[in-house]
């Protein structure tokens, strides 16, 4: 057992956050998905959700923790929190980009407001997590970029990387113990305004009849997507994104447009980026590797 990891998840659950083991040195829960899911132990009666499995059950954390060294993820929804995340700036942005720590400076002073105090995560990656205890009656979900760019948030849908985790890139680590404090008003409103739903990237014009082809099935299977209901989005994602896959293997699609199409179309139905992100990369990687060849199609 890693004391120092089992102690991160204890103090968690101390605070009331639920918790999940995530991967040892990774931020991806360690837990079964919902295509994967054995319907055993929790999930006899059906397959549990991490925010249904999150626990703050001292027992069944030490249970969890002993059986190795995981990091620790704290359910957002569940604990009440809702965490915004203050991105840095990745290689491929343009130089001069403001990262999420600026660009959520400039948003406070544009509502007129001093950045509000709270308890503050340094993430390995040199961001930031903001936490605040979420306003009763409103079930916030996750954000990408809905407050401004390189900020995100986590709420209902989505878990933040506790202190005391360790990645390749070091540790999460706290940099203000303050109290957690209240959302703020004018946060609330912002969060809660009415979004623009996501839409599909417009795609090149196609030159051949079987870029049109391609181009047609593309946008039929995100149109899927975006209209499943809770309870089968990650597993309609996977069918529609294996669909699709083999014009990208054949060339007929770019695979940046067809990551950014399916993303839109998970968004809308409700998965969070994460979950997109790696159900979209897991489908396509697949496809491309068995695709046969269009002679024989």
């Amino acid at each position: 057992m890693n004391q120092r990891l089992l102690n991160a998840a204890m103090d968690a659950a101390a605070q009331g956050w639920p918790v999940i083991p995530l991967r040892p040195r990774s931020k991806v829960p360690a837990l079964h998905g919902e295509l994967r899911c054995p319907r055993t132990g929790d999930c006899t009666g059906g397959h549990r959700t991490f925010e249904q499995r999150a626990t703050t059950d001292p027992a069944r954390i030490e249970r969890c923790w002993a059986t190795g060294p995981f990091n620790v993820g704290i359910a957002t929804g569940p604990a009440g929190l809702l965490v915004v995340d203050l991105d840095t700036l990745k290689p491929k942005d343009e130089e001069g980009t403001p990262d999420g720590a600026a660009n959520f400076t400039a948003l406070c002073e544009r509502a007129g407001q001093t950045a509000p105090a709270t308890r503050r995560i340094r993430t390995p990656s040199g961001g930031e997590h903001l936490y605040f205890t979420a306003p009763p009656g409103i079930r916030f979900s996750n954000t990408t970029g809905t407050l401004t760019p390189k900020v995100d948030t986590r709420a209902w849908g989505g878990q933040v990387v506790a202190p005391g985790s360790v990645t390749p890139q070091g540790p999460y680590a706290v940099l203000d113990g303050a109290p957690v404090a209240n959302l703020p008003e004018w946060l609330q409103k912002a969060l809660t305004a009415p979004q623009r739903p996501a839409t599909t990237p417009i795609l090149p014009m196609p030159t051949r009849d079987t870029d049109r082809y391609a181009a047609a099935v593309l946008q039929r299977e995100v149109a899927a997507v975006a209209a499943t209901a809770e309870g089968g989005r990650q597993a309609e994602l996977l069918r529609a994104v294996r669909a699709v896959g083999r014009f990208v293997a054949w060339g007929d699609l770019d695979r940046a447009t067809v990551e950014a199409a399916f993303t839109c179309g998970g968004e809308s139905a409700g998965l969070s980026p994460a979950e997109c992100r790696a159900t979209i990369r897991k489908a396509l990687d697949y496809s491309i590797r068995t695709a046969w060849p269009r002679r024989t199609a």
